[in-house]
């Protein structure tokens, strides 16, 4: 198993994008470059850390819970201000960057 190939968080939004998308787990994967049994792997695995039954014999994208749902929405959330305030610092430095430089030019 080498899961070290991919980080958590890509793993993670993969699986979100998969179970939220109108495109199939095939279709992804041939978009994100990977491997369609890696992709319906860490879907197992998500629903088994999660508690979401899986039928045996059925499609692994079966609709989910709005528990479910409402939990990945919260965990975007997270990741997406985490994001935001990264930003936001890259944004400020851009800013300071460019009145240093436009000093010197004048």
């Amino acid at each position: 198993m080498r899961n070290s190939q991919y980080t958590r968080e890509f793993r993670d939004s993969t699986v979100q994008l998969v179970m939220n998308s109108d495109q199939s787990a095939l279709q992804i994967a041939r978009d994100l470059n990977v491997n369609s049994k890696t992709i319906y792997n860490w879907i197992r695995e998500y629903k088994k850390a999660n508690n979401i039954p899986t039928a045996s014999g059925v499609n692994l994208l079966a609709t989910t819970s709005k528990s479910v749902a409402k939990e990945s929405v919260e965990e975007e959330n997270r990741r997406l201000r985490a994001e935001n305030k990264i930003l936001k610092q890259e944004r400020d430095i851009l800013k300071k960057a460019t009145a240093y430089f436009a000093k010197e030019v004048l």
